[in-house]
């Protein structure tokens, strides 16, 4: 017998609000409550409310913390300022990805690492194994943290309503940096202006034991300026117009950072600011130099009928040349988009394609991502 999904411990919330709750990573979590064009659009025009509980926290203490990642992991996480946060990968040896993270730095010897939820164990097990002689610890913290996301363009004005000792910490907050705030009903919250949907937004880390506390704080504040709770439909389509790269399809072990158009967050150093062996660097600094056989690009098409993952990318003989990773109805462009990996050649912004949609040919044409990008 199949394991029993995990739950939120915002579950009963969902159930209450009439979410719709299917299997995710391992977890029961709600795809949608109204509806998925309404909550879309609730992000890109207000504000949405996400439960992203089933996301993994992983705490690295010590030392020699930041040594360890700096090794263990693509980027330079020595160089994350205190309060700050940084893109990174964990790749194999071979530079295939095992997970894409957001760090943060808590302190000059804490970081907190967030993974995807279906690989935490695997990036637990996979870090540990790249402990050696580094004075530092891993702490699995998943079970003793809600994590709770606004995102929209009035994310600002609602998670800093929701603090008990005024806005200035919620306002004064760059993209990717932290702060530690109070809630109302002094509940302690670590704040990090990140997100995965292309607007502003904040994710609040909570004890679980408060987080219907701050979920419902979150509904109430918020009402007024349009915010709704928003499921992972809607999640799926803002990153994907945003242009935000999903493990296990965007990314896998068998693609580097730099197929996915994402080099730059690997960092190999310089005379000026050397930087030691990390792993995969032998074969990720031959991707840089020697290029690699396919690249990730957006698509768009003039049609109706969307380009789903694992479509064949096909050319006028009908031979498969590459390859749909995401794709779905754009609720923002109203045009279908999609992500794709095809060799170079097609990858200039305005080549015209064609996409076996079940056996139909699909035009689409190649354009730079991302397809949607908010005012600053």
């Amino acid at each position: 017998m199949a394991d029993a999904p995990l739950r939120s411990p915002l579950h009963e919330e969902h159930v209450a609000l009439g979410a719709t709750l299917v299997p995710f990573a391992g977890w029961e979590m709600p795809v949608r409550y109204t509806g998925d064009i309404a909550e879309h659009t609730a992000v890109r025009t207000a504000a949405g409310l996400f439960d992203l509980s089933h996301m993994g926290e992983i705490a690295v203490h010590g030392d020699g913390a930041e040594d360890f990642l700096d090794h263990a992991l693509v980027g330079r996480m020595s160089a994350i300022a205190l309060g700050g946060a940084k893109y990174t990968m964990l790749c194999t040896p071979d530079g295939g990805v095992i997970d894409d993270l957001i760090v943060y730095r808590r302190d000059w010897d804490h970081y907190v690492i967030v993974a995807n939820a279906a690989n935490k164990d695997v990036v637990v097990a996979e870090l540990e194994s790249r402990l050696d002689d580094y004075d530092a610890r891993l702490e699995d913290i998943s079970a003793e943290i809600a994590l709770i996301a606004v995102q929209g363009p009035r994310a600002e004005r609602i998670v800093a309503a929701m603090c008990a000792r005024g806005d200035d910490d919620i306002v004064a907050m760059k993209y990717y940096s932290t702060a530690n705030v109070l809630l109302r009903g002094d509940i302690h919250a670590f704040a990090a202006r990140t997100g995965y949907t292309g607007e502003d937004g904040f994710e609040l880390f909570v004890n679980t034991a408060d987080a219907v506390a701050v979920w419902r704080l979150a509904l109430e504040t918020g009402a007024p300026d349009g915010l709704i709770p928003c499921g992972l439909s809607a999640r799926d389509t803002l990153r994907l117009e945003a242009g935000m790269p999903l493990y296990g399809q965007e990314l896998t072990r068998d693609t580097t950072p730099f197929e996915a158009g994402l080099g730059r967050i690997v960092v190999f150093g310089s005379a000026a600011r050397p930087r030691g062996p990390f792993v995969g660097h032998d074969a990720l600094l031959r991707a840089k130099v020697e290029g690699t056989a396919s690249t990730l690009v957006g698509l768009v098409g003039d049609g109706r009928r969307a380009a789903r993952a694992g479509y064949p990318i096909v050319d006028e003989s009908g031979e498969q040349v590459g390859v749909v990773t995401s794709g779905a109805p754009s609720p923002t462009l109203g045009r279908p988009i999609a992500m794709a990996y095809v060799p170079h050649a097609m990858a200039e912004p305005g080549t015209e394609v064609a996409v076996d949609v079940r056996g139909r040919r699909e035009p689409m044409t190649v354009t730079s991502l991302p397809f949607y990008r908010r005012d600053s």
